[in-house]
């Protein structure tokens, strides 16, 4: 089992930036591809980064590629989502993902999900 907790969300400005964070509890962690995905009311959950279990590999949304970096830290048993250059259609609750297999979870199939942490960005 692995349970997943986000935070860092919050309220920015256009142009500002965010971290978000995802603590996952047990000792498999690093067995695990890791990802964010994020949804607004009335829309599917979209993809956004994810990356492989030992960070070798990282994948973004077309949509956030050069703004957003996924990251990881083993030993913290952590996965980030540094944020930049933020944009009002960056509204969205956030989610991080954990799968072992990292091409089910580029397509959105995850054993776990976060609770999501709500990011709104205002133009």
């Amino acid at each position: 089992q692995v349970q997943l907790v986000d935070t860092g969300g919050g309220l920015v400005q256009a142009g500002g930036s965010l971290r978000l964070s995802c603590a996952a509890s047990g000792r498999t962690f690093s067995s695990y591809a890791m990802g964010w995905f994020r949804q607004v009311p009335g829309k599917e959950r979209e993809f956004v980064a994810v990356i492989t279990w030992n960070g070798g590999r990282t994948y973004y949304a077309d949509s956030v590629k050069g703004r957003f970096t996924i990251s990881r830290d083993n030993a913290k048993s952590s996965v980030y989502l540094q944020m930049n250059s933020l944009k009002p259609d960056d509204t969205a609750v956030y989610y991080c993902a954990a799968k072992q297999d990292y091409i089910l979870l580029l397509r959105g199939i995850s054993d776990y999900w976060g609770q999501g942490t709500q990011v709104t960005v205002s133009s």
